[in-house]
């Protein structure tokens, strides 16, 4: 029973990891950098909802969508005075392109963390339950009713995106950019770029909100999420949305087992093992694949 109880419990915290990874994994897949300001998305998603709820007395529902609506347009934001530039021939290929992604995306992080500081305060604000019972037993056990709504949630945004990639006009213009940027150009397919990063910047955000109850709204908070998804995406492989959702679920139970036979003092360090062992072993991540430049 206890082996089912950690199993358990370690996918429901995997499916918020899962979630978090993959706006990661979207930018990268399309855009081929790696977005240093992520886990400020996480952070505004947090804020949001808790601010709406309890200063503005706004329902959990609505806030938590408005969270993700406000997490895309900041995206969208992002991507109009930001990213632009790395598309549209401004700035030029190779390593230059490298450092004017880590530079302007760390930049914003660190633009993003102080003015929250400044607006907000560091002191962490906790965010409101979607119900109001503490716990409910499950399968013999007792589990948080929160975190098994909000799981739920992200199992289902999860599988919303994964549909929409797969089955969509837009989704099969994500994968096209993806797999061939040069090719997809000459296709005429490039807006997909937008939408990939305001939705990134969505599901984030709503991870934030559903996690702000747990973890609380503060201006570094965005620090756990980033930190987990990289892990993430290179277990599971970088661009490979499969790989991130379940590299997410790995990582969650992996943490868990972990923290019960080993010591939960060290729990988020097997995060950091797991991505040694990973780079030693397979640094393609489980459903990544080899490939050079020629």
């Amino acid at each position: 029973m206890l082996i089912l109880e950690i199993l358990f419990t370690g996918l429901l915290m995997g499916s918020f990891y899962a979630l978090m990874a993959l706006g990661l994994t979207l930018i990268f897949g399309i855009l081929k950098i790696v977005n240093f300001a992520h886990g400020e998305f996480f952070m505004i998603g947090a804020y949001a909802y808790t601010l709406l709820v309890l200063r503005a007395g706004m329902p959990q529902v609505p806030a938590i969508v408005t969270a993700m609506v406000l997490g895309a347009v900041v995206a969208l934001l992002m991507e109009r005075l930001l990213m632009r530039p790395l598309y549209t021939g401004v700035i030029g290929a190779g390593a230059l392109r490298d450092e004017y992604a880590i530079i302007v995306t760390f930049g914003l992080s660190l633009f993003l963390i102080n003015l929250s500081h400044q607006v907000l305060g560091p002191y962490p604000i906790k965010g409101p339950d979607l119900v109001g019972v503490s716990r409910v037993e499950l399968l013999g056990f007792f589990v948080s009713p929160h975190r098994l709504l909000a799981s739920g949630l992200a199992a289902l945004t999860l599988g919303l995106i994964v549909w929409l990639i797969r089955t969509t006009v837009w989704g099969k213009r994500v994968q096209a950019v993806a797999q061939n940027r040069f090719g997809a150009a000459i296709a005429g397919i490039d807006h997909a770029r937008v939408s990939a990063l305001v939705l990134s910047g969505g599901i984030v955000a709503l991870s934030g909100a559903l996690l702000s109850p747990l973890f609380h709204a503060y201006p570094d908070v965005g620090a756990f999420p980033a930190v987990k998804s990289f892990v993430v995406v290179v277990l599971g492989g970088l661009g490979s949305i499969p790989g991130s959702i379940v590299g997410g679920l790995l990582l969650g139970v992996l943490e868990n087992f972990g923290a019960i036979y080993v010591s939960y003092e060290y729990r988020d360090t097997f995060g950091f093992v797991i991505l040694m062992l990973v780079l030693l072993l397979r640094p393609q991540g489980l459903f990544g694949e080899r490939a050079r430049e020629v």
